[in-house]
């Protein structure tokens, strides 16, 4: 088949913006490129995302974060291919939908957001079971992903049971 003059550069092009995408995302808008906790930097991300997804009704919220959760899936599993490794450190597109999970049914004041950023964090660092085992079970970037989703209903579970205890 022969193609016409030009053709082939525009497929690089296209290839290259679709990488780029693929990087800004996966590194969640550069945050993932801190040199240090390059996760816990990733999470802030999650703060002003959710500040919006607050203002959605409680189905428009949770299809979105679902929607969220499918492009992060796909976003991960091509960044490992464009990093070659695994679960790259600086891919933290992961742990934006993992806070989002956690905020789920919070309302957004500066307290529940700064526990609920806690109670993530300490999920998703220390991965009780079966955190870890989807991290190592589940394919591709679904392993990337589901860890974090895992470690946001822990988080989500145990801010609500504070919040319901304490008034907060």
């Amino acid at each position: 088949m022969l193609q016409q003059p030009g053709c082939h550069r525009l497929t690089r092009m296209g290839h290259g913006v679709f990488e780029k995408f693929v990087k800004i995302v996966a590194v969640g808008f550069g945050s993932g490129l801190s040199p240090l906790a390059p996760g816990t930097v990733g999470t802030l991300v999650g703060i002003p995302l959710f500040l919006l997804f607050a203002t959605f009704s409680r189905p428009l919220y949770l299809l979105s974060v679902t929607a969220l959760f499918f492009l992060a899936v796909f976003v991960s599993q091509e960044a490992e291919k464009l990093f070659r490794e695994r679960d790259p450190s600086r891919v933290v597109i992961d742990e934006v939908v993992g806070f989002l999970v956690t905020m789920f049914l919070v309302a957004p004041t500066t307290a529940h957001i700064l526990l609920g950023f806690l109670l993530f964090r300490l999920f998703d660092i220390t991965k009780p079971f079966p955190i870890r085992a989807c991290e190592r079970r589940l394919p591709g970037g679904y392993g990337i992903v589901g860890d974090d989703v895992v470690a946001g209903v822990y988080a989500n579970v145990v801010l609500q049971l504070i919040i319901a205890l304490t008034g907060l």
